[in-house]
């Protein structure tokens, strides 16, 4: 079992499941998902990220101790995951890192959208001169903006106009994309490899997970 942490609190299971769902669906692997208490809007600042640290932690070893053998920390900033990795036995995959290593490897000028006023600084890290440019929606500012008509509409444009600086492939700097379904309808208006942070980490942890069930 994959278990994949949200790091924002819901009692909308549709919601709650949809990374999950992309994740199993896409690479046939079974996942069980659990968010973090308390807060509703995620995680979208150094303040809220702080807070959350100490509640992933707990809730990572928690789902290791029910049977999980890969973790999944869906959120593009890989908040807590040098902590976790201190207090778990098993792999931790960031959303973050795993889909600026897709991007990486692809090896084109990369433009990132996010919610954030700057990109999650392990994105803009392990890119390094490919990122030529980052945006963030108008009116967005946390996960639950992006449910809204305007939110998603705001998404699609913004993304398109991260072309126009140079970019050639489009990273997605938050999971709450992959919830409003964004990465659909990006390829079929744009012309250019759109990278789901939620499709990187899945096609990262299922790899692991195969990987662990042979050996078991």
């Amino acid at each position: 079992m994959i278990g994949i942490i949200r790091v924002f609190t819901t009692d909308q299971e549709e919601v709650l499941q949809q990374h999950g769902k992309v994740i199993s669906k896409s690479f046939d692997v079974p996942t069980i998902t659990k968010c973090i208490p308390d807060q509703p809007l995620g995680i979208y600042n150094d303040e809220t990220e702080t807070i959350a640290v100490p509640k992933i932690v707990e809730l990572g070893k928690h789902m290791e101790q029910e049977g999980c053998k890969v973790l999944v920390i869906s959120c593009a900033a890989d908040p807590a995951i040098n902590e976790l990795r201190k207090e778990v036995s098993i792999p931790i995959i960031g959303a973050g890192s795993a889909a600026a290593l897709t991007a990486l490897a692809i090896g084109e000028p990369v433009g990132v959208i996010g919610i954030t006023e700057a990109p999650p600084a392990v994105i803009e890290q392990t890119l390094g001169n490919l990122l030529v440019g980052y945006s963030k929606p108008e009116g967005v500012s946390n996960t639950t903006d992006l449910l809204t008509p305007a939110g998603r509409q705001n998404a699609i444009e913004t993304a398109k106009g991260l072309l126009g600086q140079g970019a050639k492939v489009i990273v997605f700097a938050c999971t709450g994309f992959s919830t409003i379904g964004l990465a659909d309808l990006l390829r079929e208006e744009i012309n250019v490899p759109v990278i789901d942070a939620v499709e990187a980490e899945g096609m990262f942890a299922a790899t692991l997970y195969h990987q662990l069930s042979i050996k078991a």
